[in-house]
């Protein structure tokens, strides 16, 4: 079988990311914001809920991520 090798584009994006799986956050890309549930977090992107939908967003496409959000207009 073919050995996989990932790239990760932001390391320390995607390692701070995996500590906040399954709690809410909201998400900065060159499209726009999503607000929801971090379900997953891969190498190359990553998995929220929102409403019923999972979106799956490029890490690299990230801007900033705001874990637990307060008080952030929707």
């Amino acid at each position: 079988m073919d050995e996989i090798t990932w790239k990760i584009s932001d390391p320390y994006v995607f390692q701070s990311l995996q500590t906040v799986v399954g709690k809410p956050i909201v998400v900065q890309t060159v499209r726009g914001s999503v607000r929801g549930s971090l379900k997953k977090v891969v190498p190359d992107h990553i998995v929220v809920e929102s409403a019923g939908n999972s979106f799956y967003i490029r890490t690299d496409q990230i801007i900033w991520v705001v874990p637990n959000p307060k008080l952030m207009p929707e």
